[in-house]
């Protein structure tokens, strides 16, 4: 069974390093790698390729940045070509990146099955991309592959044939287990100055965070009152660092020694960022998820989440951009007032495998 993987941005890559590792266990699956190139520096690249063990790409399409429909189409022009040469039995993709909708459709259009990793999320806000990008695949694709029950609701309420979705579980913490014994021998909190709970960590990069001026300094007015009790760390996008810079924002980061600025880190590095920190706080997905399992408290900087269970069964609390409920929420944190995080049975590091599993007992794995 030729399978075609399809990745294409940071978060990608650590969703498909266990599942690279399971399929490379089966003689009767050939993986053959696919990057878009839609993250395409070091930091947000290559440095995730060393650090999970991913096999160099097969085929690197190369497509580097740009606007959604240009990078979608991008991908569809470039991916088709290889498609047509290869003739893969089935496409896998996973999250909800323009990388994993434009691979979805190209397969689709060539009869090719699609299967997608991370499927039945939804935030219901659509004004997010990567909720339109979760409803186009999810709506085609083959195998649905979901990380919660709430996905599987989903997809149920959209009609989808539930013969085809599967409960798996979550494929970043196959990549969270697998890596945390040499994460925890990373030497960043040396490197920075840092202790263990001594300060808080932060990402940001989503569109209606970074390119809203007036989010953006909701957020910053909290950041600055957090920054007094204690020091925040932020490795920063590149988009972001560039919408820093065109919304006038610079000098409210250089003029505060309290609030460390830093180039994206690699995956293992930020492990040890997260696992030891006081808390998170961020508007990615994945870190819900990856925080939710070490039970560190997260604020999501958000009005939404795709990914519900990280609040009902997690340690994460949904502040929006409200400067007072994130300085609220933070103080909670810092005089002790934590939310625990609850065990959650199928996150268990096995999703790779009940993936392959899955695919070696269907039709396609019996060809």
């Amino acid at each position: 069974m030729k399978i075609v993987n399809v990745v294409g941005a940071r978060p990608n890559f650590m969703k498909i390093a266990p599942l690279m590792r399971q399929m490379k266990k089966h003689k009767k699956i050939k993986p053959i790698l696919v990057h878009t190139g839609q993250h395409y520096d070091y930091e947000m690249s290559k440095i995730f390729f060393k650090d999970l063990g991913i096999p160099n790409p097969d085929i690197h399409l190369g497509v580097g940045s740009g606007l959604h429909g240009e990078q979608t189409g991008q991908v569809m022009i470039k991916l088709e070509k290889v498609l047509l040469k290869e003739k893969p039995d089935l496409v896998l993709v996973v999250g909800d990146v323009n990388s994993t909708m434009a691979a979805t459709l190209t397969a689709t259009k060539l009869h090719i099955p699609v299967a997608h990793v991370e499927s039945g999320l939804r935030s219901f806000d659509r004004t997010m991309p990567e909720e339109i990008n979760r409803l186009v695949t999810d709506s085609v694709a083959d195998f649905l592959f979901t990380p919660s029950p709430d996905g599987n609701v989903n997809l149920a309420k959209e009609g989808v044939d539930k013969k085809k979705v599967f409960l798996v579980g979550d494929i970043m913490i196959d990549s969270l287990f697998y890596n945390l014994k040499k994460a925890r021998k990373s030497n960043i909190l040396k490197k920075l100055g840092l202790k263990k709970k001594g300060y808080a960590l932060l990402t940001l990069h989503r569109p209606s965070n970074v390119d809203a001026k007036e989010n953006f300094g909701n957020i910053i007015d909290a950041l600055e009152k957090i920054s007094k009790k204690l020091p925040i760390v932020f490795p920063a996008h590149p988009r972001t660092v560039k919408m820093i810079e065109e919304l006038g924002l610079k000098k409210r980061f250089t003029k505060n020694k309290n609030i460390l600025l830093l180039k994206p880190q690699g995956y293992l590095d930020f492990v040890n960022l997260m696992m030891n920190a006081k808390f998170v706080m961020t508007d990615s997905g994945g870190i819900q998820e990856e925080t939710t399992v070490l039970d560190i408290p997260c604020l999501t900087l958000r009005n939404t989440t795709e990914r519900p269970i990280t609040i009902t069964r997690g340690s994460n609390v949904l502040v929006h951009t409200n400067t007072k409920k994130i300085i609220d929420e933070a103080n909670k944190i810092l005089k002790g007032k934590v939310k625990r995080s609850k065990l959650i049975s199928y996150w268990d590091g096995k999703t790779a495998e009940k993936i392959v599993s899955i695919l070696l007992k269907s039709k396609l794995g019996k060809k």
